[in-house]
């Protein structure tokens, strides 16, 4: 009995120690995402991207980005998709 307790202690210790991991990797992935978009001028409409990124200097709502920005989103979407983001 005293085993099956401290495993199930180990495992919810386990299982709150990762939350915190995934919540700061799905911010890291979002700012790394609109970061792009900051980049390009993007003028962002979300309080949490107008707190993040400074609009003072945006200039569009569609920005043009290159084939290897593009592919850097897509690869960050996917990352986020799986990971629950």
């Amino acid at each position: 009995m005293r085993f099956s307790t401290l495993a199930i202690l180990a495992a919810v210790g386990l299982i709150s120690s990762v939350q915190p991991a995934l919540a700061d990797g799905c911010y890291d992935l979002w700012w790394q995402r609109n970061e792009i978009y900051n980049r390009n001028g993007f003028c962002f409409k979300t309080q949490d991207g107008m707190d993040a990124f400074d609009n003072s200097d945006c200039y569009t709502d569609d920005p043009d980005f290159t084939r290897r920005e593009q592919k850097q989103i897509q690869q960050i979407k996917r990352q986020e998709n799986n990971m629950g983001c």
